[in-house]
């Protein structure tokens, strides 16, 4: 028996699937883009929208993790009152989302971190 028989079976029942095969393979990446680019605009979007709705009085967090009420809002930027009197000015495009005031940090109370011994 010849090894040129062997291989010649498989080749011979695959012939007919190669074409759809070679268009899997371009298409893939192109739905893998096209979603990737879609998600992309849908999260500039939600972000825009966010930035757009802020308003004096909204408790927010900034993408760095700043709490803070806004005080002011201007075409770029706001000022957020993080401590009382303690205001600090940001880009507009810094702030990361909303917070309820039961999602932000109360004043003044900061977490006791656990000291090395101590059980959960």
């Amino acid at each position: 028996m010849s090894s040129g028989g062997l291989l010649a079976l498989p080749m011979a029942t695959s012939g007919g699937s190669s074409g759809s095969g070679g268009l899997l393979i371009f298409l893939l990446p192109l739905l893998l883009i096209g979603w990737m680019v879609f998600a992309q605009r849908k999260r500039q979007k939600q972000a825009a929208d966010l930035q757009g709705s802020i308003v004096v009085g909204d408790e927010v967090c900034t993408t760095s993790g700043l709490f803070g009420t806004v005080t002011a809002v201007d075409d770029s930027t706001v000022t957020l009152e993080v401590s009382p009197g303690v205001n600090v000015r940001y880009d507009r495009r810094a702030v990361g989302m909303k917070v309820s005031p039961s999602q932000a940090p109360a004043s003044g109370q900061a977490p006791t971190p656990k000291q090395p011994g101590q059980g959960d």
